[in-house]
Parts: structure tokens; sequence; C-alpha cells
């Protein structure tokens, strides 16, 4: 099982220069799990940069994959983890949401990488 964090699906969907890095395990659908905050966080920015229409085309892709909610258990372990380690609380949320499914959290953010079940690509300078 895979999830992608947020901002390897916008840089999939902008077609950046680690698109290619995201590209296979967005395209396998059978595996992908998309936590429902990823699709909040795209889908807004998508909204803000493209509009309604382009937003909606996100979210249509997206639930392609299995999308899970947000639970108060897994809330609380995110907060629990966020404090240890200072994430910020949507990167803690997706990644608690991926290690309860035993998925590898693939993404381009910083603040993961080195966590346990991350597959991290720094984003180009």
């Amino acid at each position: 099982m895979n999830v992608v964090d947020s901002c390897g699906w916008l840089e999939y969907f902008a077609d950046g220069s680690n698109a290619g890095f995201f590209a296979p395990v967005l395209e396998d659908t059978e595996t992908l799990v998309v936590p429902s905050l990823s699709v909040f966080e795209v889908c807004k920015r998508v909204a803000l940069q493209r509009g309604e229409h382009a937003a909606r085309q996100a979210a249509d892709f997206m639930a392609r994959g299995e999308i899970v909610g947000l639970d108060a258990d897994t809330a609380l372990a995110a907060a629990l983890y966020s404090a240890k380690h200072q994430l910020p609380m949507a990167d803690s949320i997706i990644l608690v949401t991926a290690r309860n499914l035993q998925a590898t959290l693939w993404t381009q953010d910083a603040d993961l990488k080195g966590h346990k079940g991350v597959k991290y690509k720094a984003r180009p300078d």
C-alpha cells in the first residue's frame, strides 16, 4: 500500500521535475490510499491556482485510490507524534494514516525526511 503526501500530488498535477518520482505510485490505483486531508489540501491549492473545475478534476483523479477519513484514534496518534517530533498537523496526520495502513508514504517534504516508512526525494533547487 502507498500514500502520497499532498506535495507529491501537486508536483504530479503540475508536471514538476519530481513528477516522475510520484507517477508510478499515483497511477497504481490498486495500492493507493488517499487520506481525506490530502484531498482537502490538494483541491484547495488547485482551486486557488486553476479554479473550481480543475479542483473537481483533481478530486475525481484522487478518488481512484481508496479514500480514508480521519478518525479519533488516528487524530490522537498524529497529535502525539506531532508533539514528539515537532511536525506540522497535516504531515503528522498523513504519516500516521500511512503507518496505520502499513503503507509507504511518498513525499518531497523535508519535514518528513528520515521518518520510518517514508520514501523521500528532495525538491530540486
